[in-house]
């Protein structure tokens, strides 16, 4: 919030565009911004940083622009039976454009995704696969390294859906080798509005841009426009460049935790909230994965979720309840929806043992 304060107090000009101070002022900041990033993520340069409106918009980006130029009728998209709303709509809209068939890798009863099933699946018209990289309702931690290889061993790109993780432990990736990688600003502490889409640079050079005018454009005329340099070739009109100074800013502040501490701390709160939730009658999680993170999703038996929220809110607790935007997902778990408690690093064993009270409160007015 000091951040934002901070930029439209002090350099608030258009970036990109002025030879003035305060437009060279603000470009300084927005493309610092981009370095820091590309440092958070380990990616190999700034130009592979392309800044969106969010983790949604920047798969959007990717689908259009990627099935434009390298996907024809018959061609195959393979997603994951796990993967949220904004991972399964942009690719079924360009199924629709284009002819194409989109796939599902299934899960297992421990929402898990049954990696073997993946040589089956893919096929010489798989054009790419999308995958998150950590479940917004499961909280399964996919091995996405090796569906990387997997997928490069059949010269398949991969994007990997990082919204649910990059807050929750250190994602690197040159390690990971992905090819496409994409979160929101919001997610990492820092405010809404602001995405990242990372591409290797191959890639981004090959794919036709998303939207045009301002930024985007070398060259115009009435016959012909030339497009810029990466990353601007995807960033057409005014950036939020005040929002990028801000991501940045929360970017450092939880590098300054260390993403190690934060994974090993939310990790043991992860540990006694199961355990805790695990000792009220009637109460089945959702999701148990050997590698899991950050979430529990859980029902109790003859208490609707939304019943379970609403009571749990009136008593302070804040949880989601429904479907997660994640509605095949539920249909593969054979319920209408759940109830999700969501953890990070700012939270702490007694608030568990609250949540814990709340709900054994709620189970006796159902079931007295």
């Amino acid at each position: 919030m000091d951040k934002i304060n901070e930029m439209y107090t002090t350099v608030n000009a258009n970036v990109h565009r002025g030879v003035h101070f305060l437009s060279q002022a603000a470009t300084d900041e927005h493309e610092a911004s981009r370095r820091t990033v590309q440092e958070f993520i380990n990616a190999v340069s700034s130009d592979e940083i392309v800044f969106t409106r969010g983790a949604t918009e920047s798969i959007n980006l990717v689908a259009s622009s990627f099935c434009r130029n390298f996907c024809r009728e018959g061609d195959e998209l393979l997603i994951t039976a796990m993967e949220h709303h904004s991972n399964i709509v942009p690719w079924q809209l360009q199924c629709g454009y284009y002819g194409l068939t989109l796939k599902v890798l299934p899960i297992n009863a421990d929402g898990e995704l049954i990696l073997a099933e993946l040589e089956k699946k893919i096929t010489s018209r798989t054009r790419l696969i999308a995958v998150t990289h950590i479940s917004n309702v499961l909280g399964t931690v996919n091995p996405v390294d090796k569906i990387v290889e997997i997928a490069h061993n059949h010269d398949i790109p991969v994007l990997i859906d990082a919204a649910q993780s990059v807050q929750h432990r250190k994602v690197d990736v040159q390690a990971i080798d992905c090819d496409f990688l994409v979160f929101s600003s919001h997610k990492v502490y820092g405010p809404t509005g602001v995405g990242v889409l990372y591409g290797k640079e191959k890639w981004l050079d090959a794919l036709p841009p998303y939207q045009g005018g301002g930024e985007m454009i070398s060259s115009v005329s009435f016959e012909k426009t030339t497009f810029n340099n990466l990353p601007f070739k995807f960033e057409a009109g005014t950036p939020d460049f005040v929002g990028t100074a801000a991501l940045a800013t929360a970017l450092r502040y939880v590098s300054s935790i260390g993403l190690q501490n934060i994974d090993l701390y939310e990790h043991e709160l992860l540990r006694y909230a199961t355990e805790k939730l695990l000792s009220v009658p009637g109460l089945r999680i959702l999701g148990n994965a050997g590698d899991k993170s950050s979430v529990i999703s859980f029902l109790v038996d003859g208490i609707h979720p939304y019943d379970m929220g609403t009571l749990l809110d009136k008593m302070g607790i804040a949880v989601r309840t429904g479907h997660h935007c994640a509605e095949p997902l539920m249909r593969e778990l054979g319920v209408e929806g759940t109830v999700r408690a969501s953890f990070a690093f700012y939270n702490t064993k007694e608030e568990v043992d609250l949540l814990l009270k709340g709900i054994e409160r709620i189970v006796k007015m159902f079931h007295p």
